[in-house]
């Protein structure tokens, strides 16, 4: 009886050790992030809601060297026709921007998905105006884009009158659209590229069998099983629409945004908050923008992703099923063990009791 009760003993004591482990191992290893998560993210909210009350120039305390205004900051800030602009034009960014990189990203990662000689340099091509900085791309396509620039002397050697690509308000958000799929494309292709490699070849195999073209195939098997990374790079990509600011910063300078109608929300902050020496109102302004940016995430998760998030849920919860029923059958593994391990102790105490 003492072998089974020391093994029960061992049984018990080992989960719990191992829980108790696992459980500090993740405490340890998540408190830097969760520390570097609230002083980098969640006290800036706070401090920005803060200074929004205030007409404070940035120096020294918002209460001190400021005036307590209220909401007079954010009520400005919803009646300004400037920012309803900027609003507007960073909402049509953020769906152009779908419309235009996603068929095109499709597109390539077909193409490039297949086999065929040089498909490893195409694909950097694509994907390096997605690494260079900001800085770099703004500052070449302005300088390209100039009324005496390199694209308007091309136009010009072909016989075709120049146009003023950054100053004429009925181009200069399509200049824009173009600069930023341009630069962006590639992102989408890698993700896209890696989503389909992702998907079986026995299915294609058996759609061929059946007789389904390439076409056919793409409409019935890859665009279906793609569609969680469509939806991810979407999501993606309206958050960084939202927050869209180097390029049109570099390109289009501090002013003439508004005037070539390509200003966004992020332009818009710096412009009436920082270079107009009002650091309330700015704070005011970045407050207005994440709770926009907030609410249109949670919007797209709870009628878009939620189908992927409750797939993933329903995926965890059969694995934790396989889990408990794989522990049940070692807890009768380890019961048969002790069962045979006190069977020759009863044996040789039934001989010695006869």
């Amino acid at each position: 009886m003492s072998v089974a009760t020391s093994m029960r003993a061992k049984r018990r004591g080992r989960p719990r050790s191992e829980r108790f482990r696992q459980r500090f191992e993740m405490s340890v290893l998540s408190v830097p992030a969760l520390i570097m998560f609230v002083g980098f993210v969640i006290l800036p909210v706070f401090m920005a809601a803060y200074y929004g009350f205030y007409r404070w120039k940035g120096f020294g305390k918002p209460n001190v060297n400021g005036q307590f205004i209220g909401l007079e900051n954010y009520h400005i800030i919803l009646t300004d026709p400037n920012f309803q602009q900027a609003l507007g034009h960073t909402l049509f960014i953020a769906v152009m921007s779908l419309v235009i990189q996603g068929p095109l990203a499709i597109l390539f990662a077909l193409l490039l998905n297949q086999k065929f000689k040089g498909r490893g340099l195409i694909r950097t091509l694509i994907f390096v105006p997605y690494v260079v900085s900001e800085v770099i791309i703004g500052t070449g396509w302005s300088l390209m884009l100039q009324p005496n620039g390199a694209v308007n002397a091309v136009m010009k050697n072909l016989g075709l009158q120049g146009v003023d690509w950054i100053a004429n308000p009925k181009i200069a958000i399509w200049t824009l659209m173009f600069i930023i799929s341009w630069k962006y494309i590639g992102f989408a292709v890698i993700l896209m590229i890696a989503g389909m490699q992702a998907i079986p070849e026995e299915l294609y195999e058996a759609a061929r069998v059946d007789g389904a073209g390439f076409w056919r195939q793409q409409w019935s098997i890859t665009l279906p099983l793609l569609a969680p990374t469509i939806r991810m790079w979407a999501f993606m990509s309206i958050i960084g629409s939202l927050q869209l600011f180097d390029l049109v910063y570099i390109i289009w300078g501090q002013y003439v945004s508004s005037t070539a109608g390509t200003s966004t929300m992020a332009t818009y902050m710096v412009r009436e908050g920082r270079l107009a020496n009002n650091y309330g109102y700015g704070s005011a302004v970045a407050v207005v923008i994440f709770i926009i940016s907030l609410v249109i995430a949670l919007a797209y998760q709870r009628f878009v992703l939620n189908r992927d998030l409750a797939g993933a849920v329903e995926k965890r919860e059969r694995k934790q099923l396989e889990r408990r029923i794989a522990k049940r059958e070692r807890e009768r593994m380890e019961r048969d063990e002790i069962e045979e391990a006190i069977a020759p102790n009863n044996a040789s105490m039934e001989v010695a009791t006869s």
